[in-house]
């Protein structure tokens, strides 16, 4: 990989244009990391660059690795050309050792020829390699054709048993009769587990090492949402590495699937299911056809787009040129092949995978795509919610509805189709209704009655381990392993949604979950806002009516993941029983405690693991809950935090500890509900929305307080005083509202500074944790000040938070004193107060103040866990007064310099 021409001010990094100093820092400080093999956890705020910073820095490690391999080879091969022959020995004098020097030569040639012999071994392996990839290369399709011949064979030889079998009993051929074709599909196929498989047949889980093409060192870029990922892939494209560098994309089946009849499944779960058997009929069509005339009168649909030939195609054109998300989908429409198994098949030969960080972090989808991480490096972007987002992926929820409704549609279809399943089919299909069961009576049910009829004994909540939770539940001599992957393998819940939709059985409400499209769709529109796209009277988007779509789906889906979660280990976990007035009302939860158990296979395999983001404070939860907890040793972990590239005088931070009346600001929860602490807080505003222009941002420690000071404030009469200064806006619950509460916010803001008047913009009244607290850009006059309205401490009579403190004091050694509960509390308090102040000061020229309405904000272990480029400008206010001239003087100096 060749790298552009770099720019002169750029030193060791090619960068497009000369990079600030901290941008070097942080490329010097990544690029040691990733050489050293370590764990970095690097923090580059909003606005620094940062995306370019890992792109440069990780791509020049990367060209340097293959060039000084290829250095070493080169030199390797002058070592062997250069050695001398027996004959250029001359025996004679003795050396400084007194040793002949014909001894000296021996031991020299014998070194020599050893390093000429291992050079051409790895030649010779290379060679090998070479020629067994273009064999791959060239062949592959005639291998699997023959591996599908194979199995053809042997499932027709199965068929024509069964059906000789299916013949001699009069009963089983009535019941095949009754059947048409379509409901075919919703019968499963014969089971096997791993042991028969070996002997039986190739059908499934058959090796594949000989067909996969080995990996070359790459670097896999994660992010959160798919937006990101575009965004990032834009970021390479304009780089010095965008036209050399081989990238490719991945994503699920929800986004790259071109299949219509599949997508408009909506669910993902659903087209997983689907796009899985379509491939199995794809493999089971010839036999099918051949055994037609017999008992398998069968009419599947297979995929067009999945086409091995236009697949390979699709996967070279990924590799020649650098292609993000939506040019990948539009390519596989145009070609007519599956983005989704295209993507994968470039990845061996691919040297950057963008790929949303779940894909990752989640082992099993981690296979499925082919990831291979040994000895690979990873770099997980936007990472300030990883050990939130690898405990949800880990945890999973059923409620008591869902698994009456599961053992309702499953009955029925054993019923239906009984004389069509095999035995391994009716012991698995029996053992989950077991379990269904068993679970609903945890909760104080019973299966074959009404699930919203039947009262629950004793309301509560109650935590046990993994194993009283089986034991007590009676399904402890079940193996939930192979029950687990007997649903993987037959696609059982896909079958069952089959039948449902067929005869109109109940099924419960899923609800497609695009959050993360949702909330990276916001910072692209007010990024378009920016750019002045919002011209006067441009009407905003429209919510797609699919955000809130409920898709009809079997509830034995959601079941899976319970099941799967209960396979952890017993320390690493507890299952919550939620027992509410109904067992419809009530659910069984499985709470990942030790995320760390999950990340270390990641950290295991990879050469170097890189943790960034804009706001990363406070580290400690990802060093020791994470890090530590997953094996690394201290010394291995490498902490990287830079500064902001705004001058000092751009940003003005202050901590206020009272407020216009001297009234103490400290919003605890006996305190905040006060009607003296809600006027000081409303005076405040007052005060400041009339000495700063443009938009103000105010966050709410929850919806609840959000809505009970509005509601206050219209009581006494502030509200109309703040409405006169500056139109009010409040961030909806609904999802489907937040853009368009953006858009006339953005537009009130845009208004008053063209036509001036009394009212000077608008203040936004947020919420810490919501919609507008992450992603969202409130650059420039979108957001001139952000008010934290006291300290958005998490609940701590959850039972989860507590189960989850207690488990750190037990597991968890003290930290500077602290007991580690304490710490979790304050860093998820912290967190979440650096995340929504980040909304403001976007880029170099930016500019904004940020108020922070609680006197605790200025203890030391506190302010301490403030971002450090805000920490070390902050001012701690005791009095309003000084606060307020400062506050002032800071926005009028300003205005007046604009």
């Amino acid at each position: 990989m060749e790298s552009g021409a770099p720019d002169p001010g750029a030193g060791r990094f090619p960068f497009p244009y000369t990079p600030y100093r901290i941008q070097e820092q942080f490329m010097e400080a990544l690029y040691a990391a990733l050489e050293a093999g370590r764990v970095g956890i690097f923090e580059s705020p909003t606005g620094t660059g940062k995306s370019l910073s890992l792109i440069c820095g990780a791509l020049a490690w990367l060209r340097d690795r293959e060039e000084k391999r290829r250095q070493e080879e080169e030199q390797l091969l002058a070592l062997g050309q250069d050695a001398p022959s027996p004959q250029q020995a001359r025996p004679g004098s003795a050396d400084t050792a007194g040793q002949p020097d014909w001894v000296t030569a021996f031991v020299q040639r014998k070194e020599e020829r050893d390093k000429v012999d291992r050079l051409k071994e790895e030649q010779i392996r290379r060679k090998k390699r070479e020629e067994r990839l273009e064999k791959i290369r060239q062949n592959v399709q005639l291998k699997y054709a023959a591996k599908r011949k194979r199995c053809e064979e042997d499932e027709a030889k199965r068929l024509l048993q069964l059906s000789k079998e299916a013949f001699s009993q009069g009963a089983g051929e009535d019941a095949l009769d009754q059947l048409d074709h379509h409901e075919e599909e919703l019968i499963l196929a014969e089971y096997e587990s791993d042991d028969e498989k070996k002997v039986v047949s190739g059908l499934e889980e058959e090796d594949d090492d000989d067909l996969e093409e080995e990996h070359v060192t790459k670097i896999y870029y994660c992010s959160r949402t798919h937006s990101q990922l575009s965004q990032f892939v834009r970021e390479v494209q304009k780089s010095p590495f965008g036209k050399d560098t081989r990238l490719v994309s991945l994503g699920s089946r929800q986004n790259l699937c071109v299949n219509e009849e599949v997508r408009r499944l909506g669910a993902l779960q659903l087209i997983n299911d689907r796009c899985m058997e379509m491939q199995k009929n794809k493999h089971e069509k010839k036999s099918s056809e051949e055994n037609e005339g017999k008992k398998r009168r069968v009419s599947r649909t297979v995929c067009p787009f999945y086409s091995f030939e236009q697949m390979q195609f699709l996967r070279d054109e990924v590799l020649v040129e650098v292609k993000d998300i939506e040019q990948l989908v539009s390519l596989g429409r145009e070609a007519k092949a599956c983005p989704y198994y295209g993507s994968r098949f470039a990845i061996p030969a691919a040297q950057l995978v963008v790929l949303p960080y779940q894909m990752l972090l989640h082992e099993p989808t981690r296979n499925a795509a082919g990831i291979k991480l040994k000895d690979q490096v990873v770099i997980i972007d936007e990472a300030h919610n990883l050990i939130d987002t690898i405990t949800c992926i880990h945890s999973a929820e059923v409620s008591g509805s869902q698994l009456c409704c599961a053992h309702s549609q499953l009955s029925q279809y054993m019923e239906r189709y009984r004389k069509r399943l095999k035995a391994k089919n009716l012991m698995y299909i029996k053992q989950i209704l077991y379990l269904l069961e068993q679970f609903v009576a945890m909760l104080g049910g019973n299966v074959n009655q009404n699930p919203g009829c039947q009262a629950v004994p004793q309301t509560g909540t109650v935590l046990k381990s993994i194993n009283d939770f089986l034991f007590q539940s009676q399904i402890d001599n079940i193996n939930l392993f192979k029950v687990q992957r007997y649903c993987e393998k037959s696609l059982i819940s896909r079958k069952l949604f089959g039948f449902v939709e067929r005869y109109g059985g109940p099924a419960s409400a899923v609800k497609t979950n695009k959050e993360n499209q949702k909330v990276a769709g916001l910072q692209d529109f007010l990024l378009t806002l920016q750019q002045g796209y919002d011209k006067e009277g441009t009407q905003s988007p429209p919510m797609e009516a699919e955000h809130d779509q409920l898709r009809a789906a079997s509830p034995l889906m959601q079941i899976e993941g319970f099941l799967s979660a209960l396979t952890n280990a017993n320390q690493d976990g507890r299952v919550i029983l939620n027992k509410q007035g109904t067992v419809a009302q009530s659910s069984l939860k499985f709470l990942l405690l030790n995320p760390a158990v999950h990340f270390a296979k990641v950290v295991e395999e990879c050469r170097a693991v890189i943790i960034a983001g804009g706001t990363m404070q406070p580290v400690a939860d990802f060093r020791e809950q994470l890090l530590c907890c997953a094996g690394m040793d201290p010394a291995q972990i490498v902490e990287f935090s830079c500064g902001h590239v705004i001058p000092p005088e751009n940003i003005l931070p202050i901590i206020l500890c009272s407020g216009p009346s001297n009234q103490q600001l400290e919003f605890t929860y006996q305190t905040r509900d006060l009607p003296q602490m809600m006027d000081e807080t409303g005076r405040i505003l007052c005060n400041l929305c009339n000495v700063i222009p443009g938009g103000v941002v105010c966050f709410f420690p929850s919806y609840e307080y959000e809505k009970q000071v509005y509601g206050h404030w219209e009581k006494t009469g502030l509200l109309s005083r703040l409405a006169a200064r500056k139109k009010i806006f409040q961030e909806p619950k609904k999802a489907n509202q937040v853009e368009q509460v953006l858009v006339e916010y953005a537009k009130c803001i845009k208004r008053c500074s063209q036509t001036g008047g009394q009212m000077t913009g608008a203040l936004l009244l947020s919420v810490v944790g919501g919609k507008m607290s992450e992603g969202i850009n409130f650059s420039d006059d979108l957001g001139r000040c952000v008010i934290m309205v006291g300290m958005p401490y998490p609940n701590i009579k959850s039972p989860e938070l507590q189960e989850k403190m207690t488990w750190l004091d037990k597991t968890m050694p003290k930290a500077g004193g602290q007991v580690p509960s304490r710490v979790l509390i304050e860093n998820l308090c912290m967190k979440a107060v650096n995340q929504s102040i980040g909304r403001a000061i976007r880029h170099q020229k930016d500019f904004a103040s940020i108020v922070l309405l609680d006197h605790r904000y200025a203890r030391p272990a506190i302010f301490n866990k403030l971002p450090q480029w805000i920490r070390e400008r902050t001012q701690v206010k005791p009095a309003f007064g000084s606060a307020f001239a400062e506050l002032r003087k800071f926005h009028r100096g300003k205005l007046d310099a604009l």
